[in-house]
């Protein structure tokens, strides 16, 4: 009974600093700050999310064209086929 209790106390000692050498870095801190809610700052973000956000605008932008241009042509097209002569 004595052994059992002596490896149950290693154990326990074992991963006991296991936790602590673990937790005190960055993981530690990346689950405090998470448990407290707070976000991590991440330099860029704001800058990168904006080049995106222009980005999509601009494609956006490009696509209206195109759909613009291609309701153009279908409409000249019936036009066409309406005003055409009866074969």
């Amino acid at each position: 009974m004595e052994e059992i209790a002596k490896t149950i106390a290693i154990s326990v000692m074992f991963i006991s600093l296991a936790s602590i050498f673990v937790l005190r870095g960055p993981l530690g801190r990346a689950l405090a700050d998470r448990l407290a809610g707070r976000l991590p700052a991440q330099q860029g973000d704001g800058e990168a999310l904006h080049a995106d956000v222009e980005g999509l605008r601009q494609r956006l932008a490009e696509v209206e064209e195109r759909l613009d241009f291609a309701e153009r042509l279908l409409t000249k097209q019936r036009e066409a086929d309406r005003l055409a002569p009866p074969r």
